[in-house]
This record gives structure tokens, C-alpha cells and sequence, in this order.
């Protein structure tokens, strides 16, 4: 059963449809397949985590927008918060 969603093919993040507790199998729909991984963390409903290693000061991507910077390095299954996550500001034109 999916428990977490993403919107876009360019998302590194998942949304909690439910609460995860940690050492759930998160799944959610990717590419028409499901996708499955460990939550290394408590993951609240509607809260966001990593479905791949993101490197620190890469960008973190919900809904096929940049939402942030990751500032440490942040491994997939791990709580995706403003703990972890930095501002950016893009050069728009």
C-alpha cells in the first residue's frame, strides 16, 4: 500500500500521506512503478523525505521545484525538514 507520494520525475522528496514510523517501508508511485525504500526516521503525515541520497547544497526538489538546499547530506529514508533543509535564492530573468 502507498503511503507517500511524489508529483514529478525531477522530485528527490516524497510527502508522508500517513504518518511512517521508522523502519516502515515507505512506497509511493514513480514512473508508473511503485518505489519502495526504509524511513530511517519518524516521518509526520504531509512531511517530506529523501527517496535518494541528496549531497549537501544540492538543491531538494517537491513537485519539480526547488524548495531549498539540503545543508548537511541527508540519506534516503530521512526526514526532509528545515532542520536539514536551507533558503535559496534563484537568479530569475
Amino acid at each position: 500500500m502507498r503511503n507517500a507520494m511524489i508529483i514529478d520525475g525531477k522530485d528527490n522528496v516524497a510527502v508522508a500521506i500517513e504518518p511512517i514510523a521508522k523502519g516502515d517501508t515507505v512506497t509511493y508511485l514513480c514512473g508508473g512503478k511503485d518505489e519502495s525504500l526504509t524511513a530511517l526516521q519518524d516521518i509526520t503525515i504531509y512531511h517530506k523525505l529523501a527517496i535518494r541520497d541528496i549531497a549537501k547544497g544540492e538543491p531538494v526538489v517537491k513537485y519539480g521545484e526547488h524548495i531549498g538546499v539540503a545543508a548537511c547530506d541527508i540519506k534516503a529514508g530521512e526526514h526532509v525538514h528545515e532542520h536539514n533543509v536551507g533558503n535559496h535564492r534563484e537568479e530569475l530573468k
